[in-house]
């Protein structure tokens, strides 16, 4: 399976580099692909360092202004064009989109994804991994969004919010298998 991942390539805490990390090793481990923003900082070296050593393949969808942050190691490095391009290789090349911690530019990803999603552009399945109760905001408010009638799509066929990243690798292998 090739799982996208949207994070962030800030510096943070061990509070979040551990489950990052532990997330990668599962891709790898599971012979998975890790599909990610190419960057070799921050909490983007973490992922692709994890599914690296444990024998996962990657690649990475940099852009042309990133591009000396690029990961030399990579299986595969694509250099989009700009964000857009780089969103859209993304969800193209993935079976899968996880959505880890980030700021703003991990929440515009994720809310595309689930845009397209909701207008039946794909059917991929969409997990938010809620590292430390990180997304607990965003799930109270599209519940929100579901209950007033904001969304053509019940909550849990856009997107499933995950603990760790073990129940976020169980929720995508098991949708892939209901909807093969």
């Amino acid at each position: 399976m090739n799982i996208g991942v949207f994070l962030s390539a800030a510096e943070l805490t061990e509070q979040y580099t551990v489950p990052v990390r532990e997330f990668g090793k599962l891709i790898g481990e599971g012979g998975h692909t890790l599909v990610w923003g190419g960057s070799d900082v921050g909490l983007m070296k973490v992922v692709a360092d994890g599914a690296q050593e444990a024998g996962g393949r990657l690649v990475g969808i940099s852009v042309e202004f990133l591009h000396h942050l690029a990961r030399p190691s990579a299986d595969e490095m694509v250099i989009a064009r700009d964000l857009a391009h780089r969103k859209a290789e993304l969800l193209l090349r993935s079976d899968a989109i996880v959505v880890m911690v980030g700021g703003t530019g991990t929440l515009d990803e994720a809310t595309e994804i689930l845009e397209l999603k909701k207008h039946g552009l794909h059917s991929k399945p969409v997990v938010l991994l809620n590292t430390a109760g990180f997304y607990d905001g965003l799930k109270q408010q599209f519940r929100r969004m579901d209950a007033e009638g904001f969304l053509p799509l019940p909550l849990s066929e856009l997107v499933f919010f995950a603990e760790d990243g073990r129940a976020a690798l169980d929720y995508l292998t098991n949708y892939l298998q209901e909807h093969a």
